[in-house]
């Protein structure tokens, strides 16, 4: 019974140092997460709209609570993912602003790329986990609201 017990011991001591518990590295890189998608569609929205702040300067007011709003959108999916943001401020790509063109035209085209995002959060929050359904709800609800402060 001793000699059992030992041997038990024993080789309960080395079976972890056996397998291949000592070529695993954490080398890899960490999979995509579902909500990678919408972190990167909130920050596009983001730059748009203050794009769009830039090209109109009439539409600022409308337009940067908006954009502020999709930054925080973006903040808190990074957050429920568990990858940080970048550091710095962001900044305006000059490639995602609109052609300088009558304000109506600039809220056209937001209402559109609104509607899409709605669209694109919505059917993520049918696909997503219960802990996520409502952080996704929120933003599907949000990007309606954008779509009708946009009119």
């Amino acid at each position: 019974m001793l000699r059992a017990g030992a041997l038990a011991a024993l080789g309960g001591a080395t079976a972890p140092l056996t397998g291949c518990d000592l070529l695993d590295r954490d080398d890899e890189p960490p999979t995509p997460d579902a909500l990678e998608p919408l972190v990167a569609e909130a920050l596009a929205l983001e730059a748009r709209h203050r794009a769009a702040a830039t090209a109109a300067p009439t539409l600022a007011g409308r337009l940067t609570p908006i954009a502020d709003a999709h930054r925080a959108h973006a903040e808190e999916l990074r957050r429920v993912i568990g990858r940080p943001a970048p550091s710095g401020t962001p900044t305006v790509d000059p490639t995602t602003a609109p052609p300088a063109t009558a304000p109506a035209a600039v809220l056209t085209e937001l209402r559109r790329v609104e509607q899409q995002g709605r669209t694109n959060a919505a059917k993520a929050c049918a696909a997503a986990p219960a802990e996520r359904a409502a952080l996704l709800g929120s933003i599907a609800a949000a990007r309606a609201t954008h779509v009708e402060a946009l009119k």
